[in-house]
């Protein structure tokens, strides 16, 4: 088992469903499988059947459960895996602090555009400031500037679709955790403003049952999907009014898609959009603004929204896909191969 583990990059999380994180864990272990080498993926707790895995499995990704001590990830490790890298606060918290004992080769990726309440907050300050036992990777310029000690700044990324559809949808959606920091809300408040146009939310959260009530009448909830792949086809223009963002890879992929995107000026998505050419950009919380774009897109021709399609994609083909992002995250990987003891 140790010589085999030791060919082994493990990618760490701590999650019970599928987001932002996972799709970059699946993205990313299946790139480096082409592109760097052997891949597992740990969870370090099991919460239940994890949705992930069949994903995995699908694609032919090892995986494992740990259960969730400090103890049992350190025997883990004991095997001396390649190198480490985590995602997300917990296993980053846990995961560098046992590899930088063990002198293993560590590389952390921050993801999480707000900083959080209570607990969540407190974890992710303790997360940012012990960033300096490792790499440290953060996937917009806000997430890097809240990280103690020296980052590379590289984003998300996102396969590009191998059969795209023509997009003919009228229907604006909203992907994501309905969450405050998402913005539900404002989107629901858009949507009531456009009483004529088809408003979509794929995504569950706590916000749901309250916004159901409200604006039921506006908005059709179609609740959490496994993956958005076979709803794209069905969306017309992604709408992200979030409060807090990194790069969310909802817009990536949409994009990907042909789907233009209107958004917040909130992280790093002025980069990925460029107003008025592959989506457009607002004011945070300027939910008249946004609503003007959407009712500017809604009113546009089939051949400027082909053309708007066209562009959405060339920029993530250009910027955000794996054959762009891969080599610069296996540059990390080195460097910290260098800096630790691998087997």
């Amino acid at each position: 088992m140790s010589r085999e583990t030791c060919q082994e990059t493990w990618l760490l999380l701590d999650s019970r469903d599928i987001g932002g994180i996972e799709t970059h864990v699946l993205h990313l272990a299946c790139a480096l499988q082409v592109h760097w080498g052997k891949v597992r993926v740990v969870f370090l707790k099991k919460y239940g059947e994890h949705p992930l895995t069949d994903k995995l499995n699908e694609a032919q990704i090892p995986w494992e459960y740990l259960s969730g001590s400090a103890y049992q990830l350190f025997k883990a490790l004991s095997h001396k895996p390649k190198l480490l890298h985590t995602h997300g606060y917990k296993s980053g918290i846990v995961g560098r602090v046992l590899a930088k004992g063990m002198n293993l080769p560590v590389v952390s990726t921050f993801h999480a555009g707000e900083p959080g309440q209570g607990k969540v907050r407190f974890y992710n300050f303790i997360d940012n400031l012990t960033a300096g036992f490792g790499e440290a990777i953060a996937v917009s310029e806000k997430i890097q500037s809240r990280v103690l000690s020296a980052t590379h700044l590289i984003p998300n990324f996102v396969p590009m679709p191998q059969n795209q559809q023509s997009k003919k949808s009228s229907s604006v959606a909203f992907v994501g955790r309905l969450s405050p920091e998402k913005g539900p809300d404002l989107f629901c408040e858009i949507a009531k403003q456009n009483p004529n146009l088809n408003f979509m939310i794929y995504g569950d959260g706590p916000m749901r049952d309250a916004l159901e009530n409200e604006f039921g009448d506006n908005v059709h909830f179609a609740g959490q999907v496994p993956s958005m792949e076979q709803y794209w086809a069905d969306i017309g223009l992604l709408c992200m009014p979030s409060r807090y963002e990194g790069l969310p890879y909802a817009a990536l992929e949409a994009m990907a898609n042909g789907i233009p995107v209107a958004a917040f000026d909130v992280g790093s998505l002025a980069q990925a959009i460029t107003h008025n050419v592959n989506g457009w950009i607002a004011p945070p919380k300027d939910t008249e603004a946004l609503s003007h774009y959407i009712h500017g897109w809604a009113n546009m021709d089939n051949q400027d929204r082909k053309q708007m399609s066209l562009y959405a994609r060339e920029a993530i083909k250009s910027k955000y896909s794996p054959e762009v992002i891969i080599p610069q995250i296996i540059e990390i990987y080195s460097k910290a191969i260098v800096g630790g003891r691998s087997c």
